[in-house]
């Protein structure tokens, strides 16, 4: 294969890149003879400070033009936009029709360039709220590997890159490619955009102490039968000052919190024992095992089975 017929990604790095997402594009798309790949960044070719290591970039800006993938990394500072010339170069590509790619904060660049608006999004989840309340036209979904929006595709953090990355492949140069990257790379050979990141804990944290006492005790009975109507009793309030003000200390409902809470248990549960799925149903006050894996594929868009397979094998922390 020809230079002239590979397709070119540029990788825009940027002060602040993390290692490993830089890492992520090399191993994907500097190894492989379907690509080329060029590293470019703001103010000409040379050294770029990133996070414990230095890049080098071949290319200025102009190394963005001639690209079919832009492919955008995390860096630092993401609260401030970069600088306009690197927000005009990705609105220049994606105006004549680049594929533009962003792993984890690289996100936050797309959308500073107002790339994102209107759209679905997502990025590492510590990092959604600050995406949300910067850039309130995109549509963050925190909850998600990657998202493929056609001509512009965003993923999670660190590791959900690969996953993008392979995505990039097997639409390229179809599964059987994908699944030798993913050899390759010691990676699984897919994971589907729809699976939800793994993040500490699905409840929703509490911005107030007003209900705290009635959290603790629903955390030590999500076996039982919880209602409304028992947790306002408990609460010594109304069912409907009860909805409004846990609603104002977690942003969410209690029903909803306590399917989060009961999720949070039976991750636990399958983490850290052996425990059939039928007990941790009852335990974690989910239910049948039919319900449990409702809610898994639900919550988490994967099963029981192979949650506990991932994380009883030294699987993600929530790092995802």
């Amino acid at each position: 294969m020809t230079t002239d017929s590979r397709h070119q990604v540029a990788v825009l790095v940027l002060p602040g890149v993390p290692a490993l997402e830089f890492g992520i594009a090399a191993q994907i798309f500097a190894t492989d003879p379907y690509y080329e790949m060029t590293v470019c960044t703001d103010g000409g070719p040379g050294p770029v400070p990133g996070d414990g290591f230095t890049a080098t970039a071949t290319a200025g800006l102009e190394g963005l033009a001639g690209a079919g993938t832009v492919l955008v990394p995390g860096f630092e500072g993401v609260a401030t936009p970069p600088p306009s010339g690197v927000l005009d170069a990705l609105r220049a590509a994606h105006a004549r029709g680049a594929r533009l790619v962003s792993i984890c904060t690289g996100a936050f660049a797309l959308a500073a360039a107002g790339l994102l608006d209107g759209r679905p999004a997502t990025t590492h989840w510590q990092y959604a709220d600050l995406l949300h309340r910067l850039y309130p036209r995109v549509e963050v979904r925190a909850d998600r590997f990657y998202i493929d929006d056609g001509d512009i595709l965003t993923s999670a953090g660190v590791t959900a890159g690969v996953d993008l990355g392979l995505h990039l492949v097997r639409l390229d140069q179809g599964p059987a490619a994908a699944n030798r990257r993913a050899r390759f790379l010691v990676a699984p050979p897919r994971r589907t955009g729809g699976q939800a990141q793994f993040i500490e804990q699905h409840r929703a944290e509490a911005t107030g102490d007003r209900f705290a006492p009635l959290r603790s005790w629903m955390l030590a009975h999500l076996a039982e039968d919880l209602s409304i109507d028992v947790l306002a009793r408990r609460a010594l309030v109304s069912r409907r000052t009860l909805i409004r003000r846990f609603r104002d200390e977690t942003g969410t409902s209690p029903m909803a919190w306590l399917a989060d809470a009961r999720i949070d248990r039976a991750r636990e549960l399958l983490e850290t024992t052996t425990t059939s799925v039928e007990r941790i149903g009852r335990l974690s006050g989910l239910g049948a095992p039919s319900s449990v894996r409702a809610a898994f594929h639900r919550h988490l868009g994967t099963s029981p089975q192979e949650y506990r397979t991932l994380f009883r094998h030294g699987g993600p922390s929530g790092n995802s």
